[in-house]
């Protein structure tokens, strides 16, 4: 089974990914991590040296690529991956599709506080200015998030949530 995780920056995707991933014996895929190996640079210098439009469309076309490949797997996916072209739909098709629903006061604690990750949409802002873009990336993208299969509302989502979801779906 292909299982994507999706939610706004810092929600959890990639550590909780990591760990649900080790748990099931899966691999863990990290679809950021893959743009930056394709493209030999980071999410932020794409995003500085060849704009967001960019970003997307390679973004899309690898998302494309993996769902294509005959393997199951957990993906971390960035946080707008959901809301271009057709890869919501495209996510639902090819697997599973858990939105970890976390607030964004809770986020913008977690990217304030962890100052060291590649957040390209957060650099340099203030804690209120970051918890208001927080807010406002929610809104634009929530009708994307809620088309997922399922989703886990929680301040703190833990890999035992995640796991219990999934093995309560597959059977496994």
């Amino acid at each position: 089974m292909k299982i994507f995780l999706i939610g706004l920056p810092g929600s959890g995707k990639s550590t909780l990914g990591k760990h649900v991933a080790s748990s099931l014996s899966l691999p863990f895929v990290d679809l950021d991590t893959i743009i930056e190996k394709v493209e030999k640079r980071t999410v932020a210098e794409i995003f500085k040296e060849s704009g967001e439009d960019y970003f997307r469309k390679i973004e899309s076309e690898l998302l494309i690529k993996w769902i294509q490949f005959d393997t199951d797997y957990i993906m971390a996916t960035g946080g707008g991956t959901p809301c271009f072209y057709t890869n919501m739909q495209e996510m639902n098709k090819a697997g599973a599709t858990i939105f970890l629903d976390v607030s964004p006061m809770e986020i913008a604690h977690r990217i304030h506080s962890s100052r060291n990750q590649n957040r390209p949409l957060f650099d340099k802002m203030n804690f209120d200015v970051m918890k208001d873009q927080i807010e406002t990336l929610r809104t634009r993208r929530i009708s994307f998030y809620k088309m997922a299969k399922k989703i886990i509302s929680d301040k703190n989502i833990s890999s035992s949530q995640v796991l219990a979801l999934i093995k309560k779906e597959s059977q496994l």
